[in-house]
């Protein structure tokens, strides 16, 4: 098990992963190809919209690890203390727990594997 696991809330966790994610779906898009900056604006909103992540949360949750595993157990299980206008309650709790598990990544320094996932949930978001 990662030590970041024992030392950082999963809040903190999901702060960190929010920029983690929608930096690495930046990053994605960007090399895809050159395009207006509001297209890519909006591409990259829709994959990072609550609804999109959670969706993303179930595509990966089949090929997590166990420390991956729990970092999203413990993102699913905290307290928000709001949640976005566009999801439910449930969305962004699993939203919540997807940008967990990027955060617990991103402390463990295993950018390879954010990416790998981060992939994962883009292509997933393009078949919807």
């Amino acid at each position: 098990m990662g030590e970041s696991l024992k030392v950082y809330s999963p809040l903190t966790f999901a702060f960190l992963g929010d920029t983690v994610y929608s930096f690495y779906v930046c990053d994605y898009l960007v090399r895809k190809g050159n395009m207006q900056t509001a297209k890519l604006h909006k591409k990259m909103s829709s994959i990072v919209k609550a609804p999109a992540q959670a969706a993303a949360l179930d595509i990966v949750s089949e090929i997590l690890s166990d420390d991956e595993r729990e970092a999203v157990n413990r993102g699913l299980n905290s307290k928000p203390e709001h949640h976005a206008k566009n999801a439910s309650l449930y969305e962004y709790r699993k939203a919540t727990a997807l940008e967990a598990l990027f955060g617990y990544l991103q402390l463990e320094g295993r950018t390879e594997r954010i990416r790998e996932l981060v992939t994962l949930c883009i292509k997933a978001s393009e078949t919807e």
